[in-house]
Formats: C-alpha cells, structure tokens, sequence
C-alpha cells in the first residue's frame, strides 16, 4: 500500500469493519501487528480502538514521523501479510486515509 501526501508527520486513520460475528478474531489479528510496529523506527503513535457503537468497526490510529518512515512501515513483511495483497481476513470492508495533525 503506497500513500503519498507529503513529506511531514503522517497520521493514518485504518478502519476497519469485521464481518459478522468476526470482530473478536479480527482485533486479535490486529493486535499482532502492535508490537512489531511499536518498535519500527518511524513509529511515533500507533493505537488500536474499537467503536462503542458498533463493536465490528476497528480503527488503528497512526502517526509516523514522515513519509518513508509510513512507507517502510506499509512495506514490511507482517504487514503485507495481513493484507494478503487485498482485503485482510475477517473483515468486511476497510479504508485508509493520511492525515496531518493540526493541533497537539
């Protein structure tokens, strides 16, 4: 996945909405991805959520400190695995959009 906006702090905003019945399987996939992110160079932020309204939507909240760094991330292997080169597993649809922070 290559996001190109510009070359300042990014924050990525992945939502996520598990197939029915599949939500818990799905923040447990997405929860082994925490980890190996946290300790990416580039990785300033990386949180995991899940909607109090309706429990199938997940969304990671990132933020990396430029473009590579978001690219090296989107490059790595467990990442790319989980997206298995389209729509991960358990989950019913996703978007993913690139932010800059405007406020702390």
């Amino acid at each position: 996945m290559e996001i190109r906006k510009n070359e300042t702090q990014l924050v990525c905003i992945a939502r996520f909405i598990a197939n029915e019945g599949e939500a818990d399987q799905l923040i447990k996939n997405l929860h082994a991805l925490l980890l190996p992110t946290h300790q990416e160079g580039g990785c300033i932020r990386y949180e995991l959520n899940q909607s109090i309204d309706n429990p199938h939507v997940i969304t990671f909240v990132e933020k990396f400190y430029d473009q590579k760094t978001f690219d090296e991330h989107c490059s790595q292997k467990y990442i790319t695995d989980f997206f298995n080169d389209g729509k991960p597993d358990h989950v019913k649809e996703f978007d993913v959009s690139l932010h800059k922070q405007i406020l702390p």
